[in-house]
């Protein structure tokens, strides 16, 4: 049926024809061809009729369109394929999206209703925190140190609240609406408890006004429409018949990730006695804290169904790395000395490919794993990766090389190192460093259109159009000595539109040596001309304008088409915008102060073997999914990825509250508390905090176990003891282990 040759495991998968099926898969098993291959195999053997659809659901924009290629070339070997493919990939929001654009009327909105972007949505939202803060300061007062100073008490409202605030109100409003509740609602269940609960009142007076801001604008977010469509489903039953009707087959990819809400919704549209098939891997939820998604429902789910499956055979890594992978596993759940944290982790091993598998294990070099004990500083463990970076680098130019680390920040100092050592690299960090330069260069240009009078910004201007010279330094004093002649301007128009006899560079005083400094002002100068020319356009096509006259490189095009798009939604969110604001917004993106929505790994499908002789920066999030020949695993000490123990330290429970309180955990429990407890026995504070803790241990276990199976063949892993002189961190207990296990594999044979 198709160029597809099934091992074993996948082979039973695809024997599925009806019922419920639960599939734990390893990392590197297939489970996405496996998944695409049913699906086409479903249509192929005409298991639906023609008004129907198989319908794939999956975590990310990459994977819809990585499931419609695969399925698209599975049929297309068919000599009878239908003309239009009877199958819907979503994201679980595009699910939402299509249920509630279908019937808008029955959750209350116009045929018209509009969807906010989560760039938006995030200003609006820290927009109604900080007001609030800074109308109730006393609320979260009790909550500091008693020993702080005034002064520093005033530093911390204004330095860490605002960000703290703001946090919580995200996990906050998230929560509430994955509870389906209104801001209605939701007052009217704190209004009838006695026991007080201030931070769920703080989150509730948030969420009203962030709510209020969005009907204002006639819009819904993200987190709306997953709370409509399953109104929706909830309110019209033949709605709901005509959907399980439309979709007789669901298959679900990385169900390991699904939330409380994702569940309700596929197992409303499943029915009772429907087709529903879940892959994922228990051991590879990276992405449950401070949100309902929870591995547990897929585990559930595999105990419970018609139809249990494991995918186990990988052929990704070498022996050596699979066998890290499996003694943490072992390890973790026999050995942690926190019993409540042993089940982060569990079978089924990674095993390898059968002789003559399409997909062999790399052969085997279990020295060039490299568990190493040195107690770097922070920088130390920077230059340590740099140092080794270097010497590989340039005999292995045919392979792909990944530094992971837990947070962008880290990734952005070591890229600092690659840039000025020339080394060539590639961020997948918060923004990446081609979307900061992208972003900068033509903010700097719709900084000068917006003021053109200002020979500063028209300096700054020409820097950028002759951005490239920074290659050659020659070329670059030049540029240098250019901009200072054009900062000294008096009357740019004398420059850029000179009347008859009232050319400024006929007064332009130039040596002999510098000839070439009229060509470029001359050329500089059309450009110019050629940019006034576009300020009447909508400031979506100035941007798409501006990018074609300015790059060539298909990356740097890619990330203007994205720009052009986010500025067009910042204006029609505010009328009264002009160039300087829209510019400014342009900077906010460079200074990487604001996350880009909208251009990541997971929206533009990265692969890792385009990238080869390149270093790769990731934290170990994005990496989830990707797998590179050598991998750095970087920082993993008991902070970033702490055990539970009594010396360990956590990020989210922040060095001036009191108490080590974790305040989004414990806001969060305030607001189940009211909702779903019994005010005599429900919230206790503290409570909230350990569980959090426990909570985050357990996915920075699988954090480690993602990191290390990211790697096909060679592995580095090294820690930092932090930068605080008075508490030094040490390295991560399971890393610990792990050394302690592979010493006594080699002692011993």
């Amino acid at each position: 049926m198709m160029d597809f040759q099934p091992r074993q495991a996948q082979f039973e998968v695809l024997k599925y024809t009806h019922g419920t099926m639960g599939i734990s898969a390893v990392p590197g098993s297939g489970k996405t061809h496996t998944l695409s291959a049913l699906a086409a195999q479903l249509i192929a053997d005409n298991r639906i009729e023609n008004s129907q659809e198989i319908l794939i659901v999956t975590l990310t924009n990459s994977a819809v369109d990585n499931f419609s290629t695969r399925i698209n070339t599975f049929l297309e070997s068919q000599t009878r394929r239908p003309l239009i493919p009877p199958y819907r990939v979503r994201t679980l929001h595009g699910l939402a999206h299509d249920i509630v654009r279908e019937r808008p009327d029955l959750v209350g909105l116009d045929s018209n209703f509009q969807i906010i972007d989560e760039r938006e949505a995030t200003l609006i939202r820290n927009d109604a925190a900080i007001a609030w803060l800074r109308s109730h300061p006393q609320v979260l007062q009790k909550y500091l140190k008693p020993e702080l100073e005034e002064k520093q008490v005033n530093w911390i409202f204004r330095e860490h609240l605002p960000d703290l605030v703001q946090n919580i109100t995200m996990a906050f409003i998230r929560t509430a609406k994955d509870f389906q509740l209104t801001a209605d609602t939701l007052r009217s269940h704190l209004e009838h408890r006695s026991l007080p609960l201030p931070l769920a009142d703080m989150g509730a007076a948030i969420f009203t006004d962030y709510q209020r801001a969005l009907a204002y604008r006639g819009a819904v977010d993200f987190d709306d429409l997953i709370r409509l469509a399953l109104q929706s489903l909830n309110t019209d039953n033949e709605f709901l018949l005509r959907l399980r009707e439309r979709w007789p087959y669901i298959l679900e990819d990385e169900a390991q990730d699904s939330s409380r809400l994702q569940e309700t919704i596929l197992r409303q549209l499943v029915g009772p006695v429907g087709n529903w098939v879940r892959v994922g891997d228990p051991n590879q939820a990276i992405f449950e804290s401070f949100t309902t998604a929870d591995p547990q429902y897929l585990r559930d789910f595999i105990q419970q169904c018609d139809y249990p499956q494991n995918l186990p055979n990988s052929g990704r890594s070498t022996l050596s790395i699979n066998y890290l992978a499996n003694q943490l596993i072992d390890w973790t759940h026999a050995t942690h000395p926190n019993p409540d944290v042993r089940n982060a982790l569990d079978e089924p091993h990674i095993q390898p490919t059968a002789t003559g598998d399409p997909q062999p294990n790399p052969s085997d070099r279990p020295d060039q794993i490299y568990l190493v004990k040195k107690d770097y500083s922070p920088q130390g463990e920077l230059n340590a990766i740099f140092d080794s970076i270097t010497r590989w680098l340039p005999k292995n130019m045919d392979k792909t090389v990944a530094v992971l680390v837990p947070r962008s920040q880290r990734g952005e100092s070591l890229a600092k190192l690659l840039k000025e050592a020339g080394i060539p690299f590639v961020e997948l960090l918060k923004s990446t460093d081609s979307t900061r330069r992208t972003a900068g260069a033509i903010g700097i240009i719709l900084r000068y259109l917006g003021d053109p009078k200002s020979a500063r910004k028209l300096a700054s201007a020409y820097q950028v159009w002759r951005r490239d010279d920074r290659q050659q330094e020659e070329l670059w004093a030049e540029t240098l000595e250019i901009t200072q002649i054009i900062e000294r301007i008096a009357r740019l128009e004398d420059y850029i539109w000179p009347k008859p006899g009232l050319d400024w560079l006929d007064t332009l005083d130039l040596s002999e040596t510098q000839p070439s400094y009229l060509d470029s002002l001359l050329a500089f100068r059309e450009r110019v001309r050629f940019w006034q020319g576009t300020v009447l356009l909508p400031v979506d096509q100035i941007v798409l304008t501006l990018a074609q006259d300015m790059f060539s490189d298909q990356t740097e095009l890619a990330i203007a088409h994205k720009l052009a798009v986010l500025l067009r939604q910042a204006q029609n969110s505010h009328q009264d915008w002009h160039l300087p604001e829209l510019a400014g917004e342009l900077a906010v993106i460079a200074r990487n102060e604001r996350r880009f929505l909208g251009f990541s790994a997971d929206d533009t499908g990265f692969d890792p073997d385009s990238h080869k002789g390149e270093v790769v920066i990731s934290t170990v999030h994005k990496a989830k999914g990707l797998e590179w020949d050598r991998v750095y695993l970087a920082s993993v000490n008991n902070y970033n990825f702490p055990s539970g123990d009594l010396y360990d330290s956590y990020f989210s429970e922040k060095w001036f509250i009191r108490d080590q309180l974790n305040l989004e955990a414990e806001t969060l429990a305030q607001l189940e508390t009211a909702i779903l407890g019994d005010e005599y026995d429900w919230y206790a504070e503290g409570r909230a905090t350990q569980e959090a803790r426990l909570e985050y241990v357990r996915e920075r276990l699988r954090l480690f176990y993602v990191g290390i199976t990211r790697a096909r063949q060679e592995l580095v892993i090294t820690w930092n003891t932090g930068r605080k002189k008075d508490q030094k961190l040490i390295q991560a207990l399971p890393f610990a282990a792990l050394q302690e296990i592979w010493d006594a594999k080699f002692r011993n044979g």
